[in-house]
């Protein structure tokens, strides 16, 4: 399913659906970001999808992270929450759903990186150094920039 991202934009649809969902910051011991390449709306991106009925949202975490990267992760701490009702995402069914990502740090406890074929087309880690220059929403970007700064003391509520 198509989706467009839609920021800050007066003429963006309006929201017909929330729905809470996660994405991941993971690092390996060199220091690079696990990103992948969505199928959906072709940008880089964190790992991360929805929230299901009877889950944690730490399940959640561990569940997306493995099914679009092979990798398996256990949560380190909350990045932040990023709940703007001015970014939307269109899907070609007519959803249109307003942000409600909480975003998580978690560590690499096995697997490995390989793309599922239906969400991710591309899975790589990535040097922090380099992420500038990948096709990238303004969230997501927003997302590392909090989770890379080790000046934060405390998660981003927003």
């Amino acid at each position: 399913m198509a989706r467009i991202d839609y920021i800050d934009d007066p003429n963006a649809p309006k929201a017909n659906s929330v729905v809470p969902s996660v994405s991941v910051v993971v690092r390996d011991d060199q220091g690079r970001v696990l990103l992948i390449h969505k199928v959906d709306n072709d940008l880089w991106a964190l790992p991360g999808g929805g929230h299901d009925i009877g889950e944690t949202i730490t399940d959640t975490v561990v569940r997306e992270v493995r099914e679009e990267t092979g990798v398996d992760v256990e949560v380190v701490r909350l990045v932040g929450t990023y709940t703007n009702p001015k970014h939307v995402m269109a899907y070609d069914d007519g959803e249109v759903r307003q942000q409600f990502s909480l975003c998580f740090e978690a560590a690499v406890v096995g697997g490995e990186p390989r793309e599922d074929g239906v969400e991710t087309k591309a899975v790589r880690w990535v040097d922090p150094n380099e992420i500038e220059n990948l096709n990238m929403h303004p969230s997501m970007r927003l997302r590392l920039t909090h989770a890379l700064d080790l000046s934060r003391s405390k998660p981003y509520l927003g």
